[in-house]
């Protein structure tokens, strides 16, 4: 298992990995701050980027904000080795 801070920016015109920034991965995502889409929306680009089911990323604290704990049921290596790649191709 594997705990890692994210920031978001909603309503961007794609979704992208954008880097890191001050201890948070910062995530650009086409989704609107409201009714829980983008949550959903960033569970899902986790979920396509680091190769897991829905059910193995979990938003553990900020539901409501911009700055989120992530969970995801993995090896830590893996998560960090792809969003490392992730982030270098954009």
């Amino acid at each position: 298992m594997t705990r890692f801070t994210v920031r978001i920016i909603p309503n961007a015109s794609r979704s992208e990995l954008v880097g890191f920034e001050n201890s948070a991965w910062k995530i650009r995502l086409a989704a609107p701050p409201v009714d829980g889409k983008a949550n959903e929306k960033l569970v899902r680009f986790l979920a396509d980027l680091l190769d897991l089911s829905l059910s193995e990323i979990e938003i553990v604290k900020g539901q409501t904000s911009k700055t989120k704990l992530i969970e995801a049921r993995c090896a830590p290596d893996d998560v960090m080795e792809k969003l490392k790649d992730a982030s270098s191709k954009s």
